[in-house]
């Protein structure tokens, strides 16, 4: 019996592609032996002349092999480049001419070794070769040819093949999302296993997700390693896509090597850094809602030396709210440098500027006309409800820091990571309530009474402060047969937010059918206006243990947090330390044949520097922990990856919040689940995406309100399944992907009835030539109409169609 028919019956349809598509991964094999016979074949180059290693690395991937390379021992040399047909072995002769290296071999690929003597820079002899595909000088942070990367550092803070780190994680590539046209953190991380990217609807104002039934959100998410600390308010800091190198996703808890995170998992982006192969690139983009977008990314060496390297990305945009036509602006800047003074030493100063003028399509209607039936018919996703004099987020954040790297020896390297930076928030928005008014009490059942929506004015004023540095020491050291990488750290992080937020006031109503705008609004007092300031100090350890095809991650960690409230409402001032100690440890073993099962176990430790509005003191902090166990293969081509993992995960002390926006503590929530994901090339040039997730359990198992124990509090869908693929021809590239979410019972199961699952469908055609790429990205295609939730009477649309127009032009 096939392995996927055990796939729950309520899935039959995505089984059944599920086992299709993976069905047309298993003859791999083949794959690779028509890679083998294309490094024997003539093929049409365009390398251009620059630094030898670049040069190596493109002219790799433009053959379709790989080549092993020490970027530092070539440093300082250049070659002429390659253009026209060549044999594999003859462009790399060409390459190297004069370098004083010549082509090797080994069992896996081709590598680098110096030339014999009165030989050099000719083009070694060799004998056909094994090859395994294009991944070329991977390392954890730098650019992922196509879309599968083999390095990263956010599970273990070091440069460490994936295979290798016992817990799931994902990397979504640039190449990825700028394939699937995502503009946003959230689209980019739509085909990942085990995120709900819209768990509250269309949202222009951030990116909210749910990670394995919990908010990822709040504590908030990571840039670079570093912690983007939020106070469960609006003034949340965000990233921007097109300034992202990769985004990495780590599922479950991970306070060993971060502090501070939540139990579902932290969502890493990986900043774009400079590089020494000059980089030029210019990018339009045209499409609805009046979208205008120009962007640029340009990088390369400032002297001859390649010691001092820049890079600038920007992105200025200007477009309109669909239904509201408010403005969806935004600018982003960042500049950033490489300081290289030996090749022992990196010093790497990153900042940005990110300004976003939006007026919020975060909103929703009356179950009665959404989920539910209403005499007047169905409420338009595309109606606007809000006052358009009142209505806008306003945010503006900026950031500066720098990654230092410092090789001491053979066995120790230090490193120290820094950030500070700055937000201020102005959001204002009228909100609908989930009842109507009642404009004929004597005919309760007359159309008109589900037609006028009661609303109310909600508003937030915040500015945030935040400082955070990680200090690293690394030592790999071997006893025996047994190899050590050793992690010492020492984190610290201050915040300072200042918030004050009030949804107290008056505004008229407003027919839902057919809405008058008066702009009527009258804003109420807080109900909190206070300064919130956390620090927190953590020391960890970690060791990473090989011997033979045993691969052991050992670690813990102990956090002092301190939080203070300073209240402008009525002077109090509220201090509370918590002190905790994490672990983790995880067991991977590494088959030949490329299989990698593995077992883990991890906590997590979350002060919170939320307020209980009831007594005014900060809440508890939150715990959890996680068993998982998983499996994964990863071919010796490199261009592919299978995964599968179960969990169990438990988190205590969880904060919720009222339809209010009151926060309230609760016990615990239990989460158990399986993910799958895959990515390969069943034909060449095609590109196949799949994630699946099965989600049986996710309910409170302790509370204070016993009516909520044995229910869900995040709305989790049983079933979440996606899959993408394109295929390129002759410049010619076409795209198509699914996501699927199939039902739930709305926020704490509070809705009357089953929210309905549904599927949307993705889809891009483009074209690349010389030195220019086009691509027409259609998220949505279909333009259907679904609701993401429900909460207290409110059901929430997700997004319609949008369609993008991008012409890149690169030199």
């Amino acid at each position: 019996m096939h392995p996927l028919s055990k796939l729950p019956a309520g899935l039959t349809p995505l089984a059944l592609a599920l086992r299709l598509v993976l069905g047309a991964a298993l003859p791999l094999g083949l794959a690779g032996q028509a890679q083998a016979q294309a490094a024997t074949q003539s093929i049409e180059y365009d390398v251009p002349a620059g630094p030898l290693a670049a040069a190596l690395n493109r002219y790799a991937q433009q053959a379709g092999v790989a080549i092993v390379v020490n970027a530092d021992a070539l440093r300082g040399l250049d070659c002429a480049g390659l253009k026209g047909r060549h044999g594999v072995e003859e462009g790399f002769g060409i390459l190297l001419r004069g370098s004083g290296y010549a082509l090797g071999k080994t069992a896996s690929g081709y590598v680098l070794k110096p030339a014999p003597e009165g030989a050099a820079g000719q083009a070694a002899t060799l004998e056909e070769i094994k090859v395994r595909g294009a991944a070329v000088q991977e390392t954890a942070t730098a650019r992922v040819e196509g879309y599968v990367a083999r390095r990263g550092a956010t599970g273990t803070k070091t440069d460490t093949p994936l295979i290798e780190t016992p817990q799931s994680i994902s990397v979504v590539t640039s190449d990825f999302i700028e394939a699937t046209g995502a503009t946003r953190l959230r689209d980019a991380l739509a085909y990942t296993p085990g995120i709900n990217v819209s768990p509250w609807g269309s949202d222009s104002r951030f990116d909210w997700t749910i990670i394995r039934g919990f908010d990822a959100q709040t504590p908030g998410y990571y840039l670079d390693g570093l912690p983007l600390r939020n106070n469960n308010g609006w003034a949340v800091w965000q990233t921007e896509n097109y300034g992202a190198e990769r985004i990495e996703v780590l599922r479950g808890p991970s306070s060993v090597l971060y502090g501070q995170t939540g139990p579902g998992g932290m969502i890493n982006v990986v900043s774009k850094r400079p590089v020494e192969e000059p980089l030029h690139e210019l990018q339009a983009q045209v499409g609805d809602h009046s979208r205008r977008q120009l962007a640029g990314d340009f990088s390369g060496p400032v002297d001859e030396n390649g010691k001092l390297l820049y890079r600038f990305t920007g992105l200025a945009r200007e477009a309109r709210l669909p239904g509201s036509d408010l403005r969806n602006d935004r600018l982003y800047l960042a500049p950033s440098f490489t300081l290289r003074p030996s090749s022992d030493t990196s010093l790497t100063l990153l900042s940005h500027y990110l300004r976003v003028r939006d007026g919020s399509s975060y909103n929703g209607f009356p179950e009665v006309g959404t989920l539910l039936p209403n005499p007047n018919g169905r409420f338009s996703p595309k109606t606007y409800t809000g006052e358009p004099d009142f209505d806008h987020f306003n945010q503006s954040q900026w950031m500066v820091g720098y990654l230092l790297d410092h090789r001491v020896n053979d066995i120790w390297t230090l490193r120290q990571n820094a950030r500070y930076g700055a937000i201020k928030t102005d959001y204002l928005q009228v909100y609908n309530k989930s009842d109507f008014a009642v404009v004929n009490p004597a005919v309760p059942d007359d159309p008109a009474n589900f037609r006028v929506l009661q609303r109310y004015p909600f508003s937030s004023k915040e500015s945030a402060r935040l400082f955070t540095i990680d200090n690293q020491a690394q030592a790999k050291v071997s006893l025996g047969e047994w190899q050590h990488t050793l992690l010492f750290g020492v984190d610290y992080q201050r915040s300072r937010n200042d918030q004050r937020t009030d949804n107290s006031g008056t505004v008229s109503n407003i027919d839902g059918y057919d809405p008058v705008h008066t702009n009527d609004v009258r804003p109420g007092t807080p109900w909190f206006d206070a300064r919130t300031s956390l620090s927190q100090t953590g020391f960890y350890l970690q060791d990473q243990i090989k011997w033979g095809n045993w691969v052991a991650t050992l670690g813990g960690r102990h956090d002092s947090a301190t939080t203070r409230v300073q209240s402008h409402l009525d002077g109090s001032d509220t201090r509370v330390t918590d002190r905790k100690f994490t672990s983790r440890a995880g067991l991977v073993y590494l088959h030949p044949s490329g299989w990698a099962p593995y077992v883990s176990y991890s906590e997590s430790f979350s002060p919170t520097a939320t307020i209980d509005p009831e007594t005014n003191t900060p809440l508890k902090p939150e715990t959890g922990r996680q068993y998982e166990a998983g499996l994964r293969y990863q071919p010796a081509d490199g261009k592919s990856r299978y995964g599968i993992a179960v969990f169990d995960l438990r988190r205590r002390n969880y904060i919720t919040y009222t339809p209010t926006f009151q926060p309230k503590q609760t016990g615990e929530i239990s989460v158990r689940g399986l993910e799958l994901e895959a990515a390969f090339q069943p034909l060449r040039n095609m590109n196949v995406v799949l994630a699946y997730t099965y989600t049986p359990r996710a309910i409170v198992t302790a509370s204070s309100t016993p009516s909520e124990i044995g229910k869900q509090m995040q709305a989790v869908s049983r079933n979440q399944f996606s899959v993408w693929t394109d295929y390129r021809y002759m410049g010619l590239k076409m795209g198509l992907g699914a996501r699927f979410m199939g039902s739930n019972l709305g926020y704490q199961e509070s809705a009357s009835a089953p929210v309905p699952s549904y599927t949307v469908m993705d889809a891009m055609l483009g074209y690349d030539f010389e030195r220019w790429s086009l691509a027409l990205n259609v998220r949505n295609l279909t333009n259907k109409a679904y609701i993401s939730n429900c909460s207290a009477g409110i059901c929430r649309y997700g997004d319609l169609r949008t369609a993008v127009a991008t012409a890149t032009y690169r030199w």
